[in-house]
């Protein structure tokens, strides 16, 4: 049996380091904002469909999508927003099941930001871990790694999930905050080694 788990969080959460640690422990992660920025990458599957819904001026230089301007608009018109996910979500499926069905490791992870807000995906994964911290620690993060504002942060926070929410949908919380990369690793670890024997039937390796 392939155990397919849901990871998600919210952004600065520490999602990205929770997928590293898992493929290090020999998961096959499926990264799905991976794969929405390669299809809208110059060539890339979902281009024609952009530039007919939204025009040329979404278009970058090099033929893929102006990034940016598409993230200024999503943010401030749900209708242009949903436009977008009607034409990125189902070609991120199908690349997202090639990917899994590609796999010969016994558990694949799917990374998926918006995981709590889609109901879809609960409903094709085996289990939810949820990557938590603080929101003043979240808005500290990505502030630091990013240089964007604290207020473009925190509303990229009110478009998502809230904690409670995501939490309340989640089979494991790690709590990521005032912990050291050590500490992390170690209880990850532990929700691997469960996971590995319930897809194996066998105690794991490592």
């Amino acid at each position: 049996m392939v155990l397919r788990i849901g990871l998600t969080g919210g952004i600065g959460s520490g999602k990205s380091t929770v997928a590293a640690l898992l493929t290090g422990s020999g998961a096959t992660v499926v990264d799905t904002d991976a794969i929405a920025r390669q299809i809208a990458l110059p060539g890339g599957a979902a281009m024609s469909g952009i530039r007919e819904a939204f025009g040329a001026e979404f278009i970058d230089a090099a033929g893929g999508l102006d990034r940016e301007r598409m993230r200024a608009l999503a943010f401030s018109d749900d209708t242009a927003r949903r436009r977008l996910e009607a034409i990125l979500h189902p070609l991120i499926g199908v690349e997202t099941e090639r990917q899994a069905e590609a796999s010969s490791a016994p558990v694949v992870v799917f990374d998926v930001p918006l995981l709590v807000e889609s109901e879809r995906w609960r409903a094709r994964v085996h289990k939810v871990l949820v990557v938590d911290c603080t929101e003043a620690t979240q808005i500290a993060r990505v502030v630091a790694r990013s240089g964007w504002t604290a207020e473009a942060v925190q509303a990229v926070i009110d478009r998502q999930a809230s904690r409670a929410r995501r939490r309340a949908c989640a089979d494991a919380v790690i709590f990521n905050e005032g912990i050291s990369p050590e500490q992390l690793r170690d209880e990850l670890r532990s929700l691997w080694q469960a996971w590995a024997q319930a897809a194996t039937g066998q105690p794991p390796h490592a």
